[in-house]
């Protein structure tokens, strides 16, 4: 089996599952419980978030745990507006977000928001664009910091940073999903106020992620109940889940150059065989992250060349995994033509990834070429 679609999930890591497991089985107390079991439970609780904190630079009590980052950004984005947008009526984001963040800005456009998107011009993002669309009436800004599909980094620290210098009330999001653990992502350095995490991204479990809100900020609670996570979301935490989270941020955050540097070779190996290929358009650009690579291999359907490499057990994707095959709209946002959307495909690497695989997924693409050719 050659797994490409690390931007999808990640298999998590045997530590990961080692920890998760012990949990299930020997840590299953409520961690709000006030006896010994709940106090360990907790004590679990509070080692991941310590770590997750420190891999962000932030104190561990500005780190809460959730079900994943589509809740994440739900309650950065729905939270900062229900608590900062009773006056200020005006909010800023890309065209190109995960569907958790542009899902949430539409219904603050229904809710009566004026919505600003931010499209890029030649495939890239001027900040400036988003710098004069801020003003006093504006409430809040989201932007990624690494695009799902793409791999292309936003100038994120660039506009976070001049936002808060004119307009400092104005409070920033920053979906770091695929950044977290990849690249350098410091809270204080993005000059984010909220930054969205998931685990399963980095080789941790599905079903938990993390909300870092500065100290200060103030959300409107999305998620009613109990006082969980300091009265920001309530809901019994998942605790084997938070620990197995903790034990894939420790597990990655020594050798990150090492990590990177084979990413790099990676990348740089599978696109010279790429652009030696007839047919075949690289649709990322050379300043894009080391581990996502978005083709197009023209004349052949991203849904047919999917399933002719999961015969192969070659696993790639054709987009963001959450679109279920539906086109997103951020290919064409990054000025790639119609017939070349239609024909991507996202390859995403880990750094467990080898040469040979690459070597063997050239291969199998070129068969499909021959094959499958309209």
């Amino acid at each position: 089996m050659i797994y490409f679609d690390n931007a999808a999930t990640t298999k998590p890591a045997k530590s990961v599952a080692e920890t998760v497991y012990k949990c299930l089985e020997d840590n299953f107390g409520n961690p709000s419980s006030l006896h010994a079991l709940g106090l360990k439970a907790e004590q679990a609780m509070s080692a991941s978030r310590k770590a997750v904190a420190d891999a962000l630079g932030v104190p561990a009590e500005m780190v809460y745990f959730t079900s994943g980052a589509t809740e994440s950004s739900n309650l950065a984005v729905r939270g900062a507006a229900g608590t900062y947008g009773r006056r200020k009526k005006k909010v800023i984001t890309t065209t190109v977000e995960h569907s958790s963040v542009k899902e949430a800005f539409n219904r603050l456009e229904d809710e009566g928001f004026e919505v600003v998107r931010i499209s890029p011009r030649d495939g890239a993002f001027d900040p400036a664009d988003f710098i004069r669309a801020a003003d006093e009436n504006t409430c809040l800004i989201s932007m990624m910091l690494v695009n799902n599909e793409t791999g292309t980094i936003l100038p994120v620290k660039k506009v976070f940073t001049e936002i808060k210098r004119r307009f400092p009330d104005i409070i920033t999001h920053c979906d770091a999903v695929q950044a977290f653990m990849k690249i350098p992502v410091k809270a204080n350095d993005l000059k984010a106020d909220l930054i969205s995490m998931s685990a399963h991204k980095i080789y941790g479990p599905k079903g938990v992620g993390a909300l870092y809100v500065k100290k200060g900020v103030r959300l409107l609670k999305q998620n009613l109940g109990g006082k969980q996570e300091n009265n920001m979301r309530g809901g019994t935490e998942a605790v084997p889940l938070i620990a197995g989270f903790g034990e894939a941020v420790i597990q990655l955050k020594d050798n990150f150059a090492e990590r990177t540097e084979k990413l790099e070779t990676l990348r740089k190996y599978f696109t010279e065989k790429i652009r030696a290929m007839d047919g075949v358009v690289l649709n990322s650009r050379e300043d894009a992250v080391p581990y996502i690579v978005n083709i197009s291999v023209k004349g052949i359907r991203s849904e047919i060349i999917l399933h002719f490499m999961e015969e192969k057990e070659i696993y790639i994707s054709s987009g963001s995994a959450c679109s279920k095959g539906a086109k997103s709209g951020v290919l064409g946002e990054f000025g790639i033509r119609p017939e070349l959307e239609d024909s991507a495909l996202r390859i995403s690497f880990s750094h467990e990834n080898t040469t040979e695989e690459i070597d063997e997924f050239i291969n199998a693409l070129e068969e499909a070429q021959k094959r499958l050719k309209r």
